[in-house]
């Protein structure tokens, strides 16, 4: 394997744009982490000259998956929570080529988990957290029982990360294992809906009034990261605005579940102004912080 790292070393070494490459090797036959091949190869180039690509490859016998992404198309990995695995391919992934020490302080800087990234992931999640969760409260009035626990079981792992991540840990790298120890209460509710002898319906309905109280207790401090962008200026936002930010674009969230959510709870207000187009029919509706929150 370390031929192989090496044939890839000197392969991109003269490649002008590359500027970092890692290699993972899989720790277990078929382990999902690298999608079941034997090596990955992590490519990253300057940003605009490569899009998201993937290749297969087979060298001495290993088959090998060379992942190639612009700087810019990496940000937007750890940001938004879109590839998971990229936290476990940089934090354990050895180092074949760095220029300038840039993969050197992407990994820094993930080990340091600072609070800008702590607040996109918080807000990425809490927003996934709340889909899945008034999901499976629909499925409940519906009498859909297998989607509701399917739907519940999800939020409850939305919610497992949220708690991960106020306790600076990344939740890419360790959920339940950690979680034991971190938030006991979560586990039981992970463990009531998996492995208790109570109905289905019981089960999820259980978990379900658990993550009623959550939705409380954590929007407000799940959504710093909007909370700051409203408070960046007087004059309110629209829902365009608020997702081509540059802080929330790469979460991929379902902002306007949020936005209504935030609006109900009287954290955010809803404005009504003229159109932009002139149409004297509609009014949009923009977004702001409440007095009291600014």
């Amino acid at each position: 394997m370390e031929h192989i790292k090496e044939h890839f070393a000197s392969s991109y070494q003269d490649a002008p744009n590359v500027i970092g490459i890692a290699a993972i090797e899989n720790p277990y036959p078929y382990n999902p982490l690298i999608d079941g091949l034997d090596l990955l190869v992590l490519v990253v180039v300057k940003e605009g000259h490569a899009c998201n690509e993937t290749e297969h490859v087979q060298i001495e016998g290993q088959r090998v998956m060379i992942r190639t992404i612009d700087s810019a198309g990496l940000n937007e990995w750890l940001s938004g929570g879109e590839n998971r695995n990229i936290i476990e391919w940089l934090v354990r992934g050895e180092i074949l080529l760095d220029r300038d020490g840039y993969l050197s302080n992407v990994r820094e800087r993930l080990l340091q988990f600072p609070d800008s990234m702590r607040e996109q992931k918080q807000f990425s999640e809490f927003a996934g957290f709340l889909r899945t969760y008034l999901q499976a409260k629909q499925d409940l009035l519906d009498g859909n029982l297998l989607d509701a626990y399917s739907h519940v079981l999800t939020a409850l792992n939305h919610w497992a990360h949220i708690v991960l991540i106020e306790e600076g840990r990344h939740p890419e790298l360790t959920v339940w294992k950690q979680l034991k120890r971190v938030h006991p209460g979560i586990y039981k509710l992970y463990e009531e809906l998996t492995v208790s002898p109570e109905t289905l319906e019981q089960r999820v309905q259980l978990v379900m009034l658990g993550c009623e109280f959550s939705v409380m207790t954590k929007m407000k401090t799940s959504c710093v990261l909007l909370f700051n962008i409203l408070r960046s200026r007087e004059e309110p936002w629209s829902i365009a605005e608020l997702q081509s930010h540059s802080s929330i674009h790469a979460l991929h969230v379902d902002l306007s579940l949020v936005l209504q959510k935030l609006v109900k709870r009287e954290y955010i207000r809803e404005v009504a102004v003229m159109h932009e187009l002139g149409d004297i029919g509609a009014l949009e509706l923009r977004y702001m912080m409440t007095e009291n929150e600014i």
